[in-house]
């Protein structure tokens, strides 16, 4: 049972209890542990839970949108967390304050996760004016998880001027990381000549900035090759802003070579995107499709729980196994039954 008024929302159910004026009074000023349960009460699937979470976010609407939002994501091995913790630890000493949304991949059988960015990142973790969260992905596709945007919102409400979502690495729907930040980076790593295989031509044209870390030791040259290969192959490609040509950067995260010069261009990017308002467009465009992003997610909870809808799912999907009916049938008769608010065998 939930108990609602106009400015608390408090569960009476078994589990955690969440009080709205007290998480947010805890947000605003800065308070980790009110953070931290925040985004965990934002996470949760439970349906009172979901109503808490909006209560509060629309109480902290008003004191967020002003921090950079960076979508970071790389190849496997790339070195992601080095970089996010020498990037981190760099702003930091420049006066910012840095929230890292760390995703990390769910099993698909067990729907477990590591969550093992903190550990890789001992030393930011330990930085008052940094703060990690790592999240699992869950079931959603593009290397984020569903509430990403929302923690977002929270962390920037808590004075986190600098937004770092580090995804689970490049892969076919990994777009979704460019479509909730103001500026998209790719993490790539020197190869032994075929750096452009490993990488999605999509995701290239979607990168605002390119970085090529671990140019370090041994690595060097190759580093130099692999820069030489991206600033080729980006003139082949279309830029994801006619306004804006992505640099390729090389950077060595274990020596804090070149990450001065990330920043600086991250901050020429926010720059040139807020001439002509494209920066505000931008992220106008985003909230739109962020709005019909959760439209799709409620239908879809709606459909299944729908008891009509459950009631023929079970003998549907036998029907299309053993291709008894088409996938495109079965849909439009659960679609139907969703609507009719009838099933009759």
């Amino acid at each position: 049972m939930t108990t609602l008024n106009t400015t608390r929302v408090v569960t009476r159910q078994a589990g955690p209890q969440y009080d709205v004026d007290e998480l947010y009074e805890g947000v605003i000023t800065g308070n980790t542990l009110a953070l931290a349960r925040s985004i965990t009460l934002i996470e949760s699937k439970r349906h009172d839970h979901r109503e808490i979470a909006d209560q509060l976010l629309t109480k902290l609407l008003p004191h967020t949108g002003k921090s950079l939002r960076i979508g970071l994501s790389g190849v496997p091995g790339a070195g992601k967390s080095t970089f996010t913790e020498a990037f981190g630890t760099y702003v930091t000493g420049e006066g910012h304050r840095i929230a890292v949304l760390a995703i990390d991949p769910s099993s698909p059988k067990t729907k477990g996760s590591i969550l093992g960015d903190k550990t890789r990142m001992e030393h930011l973790a330990t930085n008052p004016n940094a703060y990690i969260r790592p999240t699992p992905s869950g079931t959603t596709l593009g290397g984020v998880a569903r509430r990403t945007r929302e923690a977002m919102l929270v962390c920037e409400a808590a004075g986190y001027d600098i937004i770092l979502v580090e995804t689970v690495g490049v892969g076919q729907s990994e777009v979704a990381v460019a479509q909730m930040t103001d500026v998209f980076v790719l993490v790539l790593v020197p190869g032994g000549g075929d750096e452009l295989q490993g990488i999605k031509k999509g995701i290239v044209e979607l990168a605002d900035v390119l970085v090529v870390n671990k140019c370090d030791g041994d690595l060097e040259r190759a580093a130099d090759r692999a820069k030489g290969s991206y600033t080729n192959a980006l003139t082949l490609l279309y830029p994801s802003n006619s306004k804006w040509i992505p640099p390729v950067l090389k950077v060595s995260s274990i020596e804090s070579r070149g990450i001065d010069t990330v920043w600086e261009t991250l901050d020429d990017f926010k720059t040139t995107m807020q001439e002509d308002s494209d920066f505000e467009k931008r992220r106008m465009s985003q909230a739109r499709d962020w709005m019909w992003s959760e439209v799709g997610d409620n239908l879809m909870e709606a459909l299944r729980a729908h008891p009509s809808v459950n009631a023929m799912i079970g003998s549907l999907e036998g029907e299309v196994a053993h291709s008894r009916a088409t996938p495109s049938a079965a849909a439009k008769a659960m679609m139907e039954a969703f609507v009719k608010g009838s099933y009759r065998p």
